[in-house]
C-alpha cells in the first residue's frame, strides 16, 4: 500500500501517519516527490487500516499495490523518480550520458579519458576499480588505487563518478570515493550486497542479471530500497540467449515494460549488451527512442587497435562512434519518450 499526502502536508502530518501505520507493526518508507510526498507501507495490513488512514488530516489517498515490489512499483499517483547525483538529475526527462573506461588501468589513461569524456558532454564518469572476471587469472582491477584515480578524475573534471562494488566488505571504501554505486550483472541477486548498498547513503545503479526476468530484477531493486535507499536506477545491459553473434541480447523490450511498472529511472548499457563497438551508436539511439532515461557506455582515448585497454577491447566505444552519437544529438538533452498506456 502507498499513502499519497496532500500538498499541504507538513512534517507533523507525515509523522502522525507513520506513527499510525507503525502501531500496526508495519514498516514505512517516506518517498518525497517534486509535488507530493508518498509513504510506502511494507507488511500485511489489517483491512480497516485503509479507511482509517484516508480519514486522517492531509492524506489525499491510500492505494493498495498488488505488485510484490512495493517500493519500486509505479502507480498513477506516484511521480517518476528523479535522482540527484551532484548537479546532475537522472530521470528528469532528458537523457543522461555516463561514459568512461571499462577498467581503470593507469593515472595517464584515467586522466586522458576523463578529459575527453567531459569535453564530449557526458554528465557522469564511469570506470571499474574492481572487476569481476570469469577467469581468476585475468586482470581484476586496481582496487583502492583505482578508486583514488577516479576521485582524482572527478576533482579535475567535476564529473560525478560511478563504479562497481563487488562485495559487502567493499561498500564502505567504494562509497567514500564514488558518487554512484554500481551493482553488476553477476551480483544482481547478491542479497547481502544489495542490503549493504541500501544502507550506504549513495545512489545505486542496478544492472540486470544476465538471466533475470523483469520481476526478479525489480525484486532485487526492492532489496536496496527496503534497506533504506530510495535512489535506485535500473540498467538494462543485455541478457543471455541462444544468439552468439553478439555478446548478449540487449532487451529493449524491457524499457517500455519498466516504464509501466516502476517509477525508477532506466539506463541502458549498449556496450556490454552487444559486445561490439560498432553497434553501440545504433543501440544507444534505439534505447533513447524506447524511453531510456540514460545510457552508460565504454569510452577510451585509444584510437587504434594497437593500444587497446586490458579488458573488453572489442566493445569499447571509439572516437568515431562517439562523434556520431554527438552529431545525432544524443548528448544534447534528447527528450525521453513517454510510456504508452
Amino acid at each position: 500500500m502507498i499513502i499519497v499526502m496532500k500538498n499541504t502536508a507538513g512534517q507533523a502530518a507525515l509523522d502522525a501517519v507513520e506513527a499510525r501505520v507503525q502501531a500496526e507493526g508495519l514498516e514505512t518508507r517516506v518517498l518525497p516527490g517534486e509535488h507530493k510526498t508518498v509513504i510506502a507501507v511494507i507488511g500485511t495490513r489489517p483491512p480497516e487500516l485503509l479507511q482509517q488512514l484516508e480519514r486522517m488530516p492531509h492524506v489525499e489517498a491510500t492505494i493498495p499495490i498488488s505488485e510484490p515490489f512495493k517500493l519500486a512499483a509505479r502507480t498513477d499517483s506516484r511521480e517518476r523518480s528523479v535522482i540527484q547525483v551532484g548537479d546532475v538529475e537522472i530521470g528528469n526527462g532528458a537523457v543522461t550520458v555516463m561514459a568512461g573506461p571499462c577498467t581503470v588501468e593507469s593515472p595517464e589513461q584515467m586522466a586522458a579519458t576523463a578529459e575527453h569524456v567531459a569535453a564530449a558532454g557526458a554528465q557522469l564518469l564511469r570506470g571499474g576499480a574492481y572487476k569481476p572476471r570469469s577467469s581468476p587469472y585475468s586482470f581484476q582491477g586496481m582496487g583502492v588505487r583505482g578508486l583514488e584515480l577516479l576521485a582524482e578524475a572527478r576533482e579535475a573534471t567535476g564529473l560525478p563518478v560511478i563504479t562497481e562494488v563487488l562485495d559487502p566488505r567493499q561498500v564502505e571504501v567504494v562509497a567514500e570515493h564514488a558518487d554512484v554505486m554500481q551493482i553488476g550483472t553477476r551480483n544482481a541477486q547478491n542479497y547481502p550486497l544489495l542490503r549493504e548498498v541500501g544502507g550506504c547513503g549513495r545512489p545505486a545503479l542496478l544492472k540486470r542479471g544476465m538471466g533475470n526476468t523483469i520481476d526478479e530484477w525489480l525484486m532485487c531493486a526492492e532489496y536496496i530500497m527496503a534497506a533504506g535507499n530510495p535512489d535506485v536506477m535500473l540498467c538494462e545491459r543485455g541478457i543471455r540467449t541462444f544468439e552468439t553473434s553478439s555478446r548478449f541480447t540487449l532487451d529493449l523490450n524491457a524499457i517500455p515494460l519498466l516504464r509501466r511498472r516502476t517509477h525508477l529511472p532506466i539506463v541502458v548499457d549498449p556496450s556490454q549488451g552487444t559486445g561490439h563497438w560498432y553497434m553501440v551508436q545504433s543501440m544507444a539511439l534505439a534505447s533513447v527512442a524506447a524511453g531510456a532515461d540514460g545510457i552508460i557506455v565504454f569510452w577510451e582515448v585509444f584510437r587504434d587497435m594497437l593500444h587497446n585497454p586490458l579488458t573488453d577491447e572489442w566493445n569499447t566505444t571509439f572516437l568515431t562512434a562517439w562523434e556520431k552519437m554527438h552529431e545525432a544529438g544524443l548528448l544534447e538533452g534528447v527528450p525521453v519518450a513517454e510510456a504508452s498506456h
